[in-house]
């Protein structure tokens, strides 16, 4: 029983990470239009 939490805690932390990720790269991604913008 053991190693099914184990792999549930692995699973939550890699989905959470993954999350963060995807919410870092959407944020450089609009800032990165907002200078682009900017210079225009």
């Amino acid at each position: 029983m053991r190693w099914i939490m184990r792999i549930t805690a692995a699973l939550l932390i890699l989905g959470l990470s993954a999350c963060a990720t995807i919410d870092g790269i959407g944020q450089d991604i609009s800032s990165g239009a907002r200078t682009v913008q900017d210079m225009l």
